[in-house]
Formats: C-alpha cells, sequence, structure tokens
C-alpha cells in the first residue's frame, strides 16, 4: 500500500475514534463540518456536510472492514431531500441502512447500525 493511501486510511480510523469517543445523542442534527460515524455490517463511515449555493454538500466516507477497500459518497441535498446508504444481509434479509435527511436547515443520520457524533471532521473535508 502506497504511503499517501495508509495516511488516508490512518486519518479515517483516527477520525473514526475521536468520534466514538466523542459520541454523543444530539436531537437538533448534525452541523456543518460536524462529522457521525455509522456502521453498515462490516463497513464503517463517517458523514459529515458543508454548506454551498446548490444545497448541503454531504459526504460520506465509508472503509469496509474485510479488505479495507475505502469508498467517498458525495450528494448534494435541498431542504426535504434525503439519500439512503445501505449494504445487503443474507438472501431474504433486509439491507442494513442508513439514512441522511435533509429538514430545512438540520441534517439528520438516522438508521439500522451504531451512530456516534462528535468534533469536526477537518481532515476529511480536503478531500475530493
Amino acid at each position: 500500500m502506497g504511503g499517501f493511501a495508509m495516511f488516508q486510511r490512518l486519518g479515517l480510523l483516527a477520525a473514526t475514534a475521536a468520534l466514538l469517543v466523542a459520541g454523543s445523542a444530539h436531537a437538533d442534527g448534525l452541523k456543518p463540518i460536524e462529522g457521525e460515524s455509522f456502521t453498515l455490517g462490516a463497513v464503517t463511515g463517517i458523514v459529515y456536510y458543508t454548506e454551498g449555493a446548490a444545497g448541503y454538500r454531504v459526504v460520506a466516507t465509508m472503509t469496509d472492514a474485510t479488505d479495507g477497500t475505502v469508498v467517498r459518497f458525495v450528494a448534494t441535498l435541498a431542504p426535504e431531500q434525503s439519500v439512503t446508504l445501505s449494504t445487503p444481509r443474507g438472501a431474504g434479509e433486509p439491507a442494513i441502512e442508513v439514512r441522511l435527511v435533509r429538514h430545512g436547515d438540520k441534517l439528520s443520520v438516522d438508521g439500522d447500525g451504531p451512530t456516534a457524533r462528535g468534533a469536526a471532521v477537518t481532515e476529511l473535508a480536503a478531500g475530493p
């Protein structure tokens, strides 16, 4: 694994650990650049957003625990829009889901897997 890829992975793991340690429940939704971690089976991730002219730029960076693959998902949400991230389970079982929902000026993270909220994730905001 190249140095830059290792640096990205270590940054993601450090941010995840920081969020889990600092995690607490907030009824008022996520704030800009404030990260929230989530789990989708073997996939763990962090989601945050920034405000832009076209809407909230929502970024979810996920890592597969089985092989270390890192995936970044980016979407722009207008008020009252949502997007769902999911991983499959076995045949006949429902997927594990995390739903990112924008209600007015708030973004919430709802889903099946555990989540934790914490400090700003500025090191992830620099990504593409």
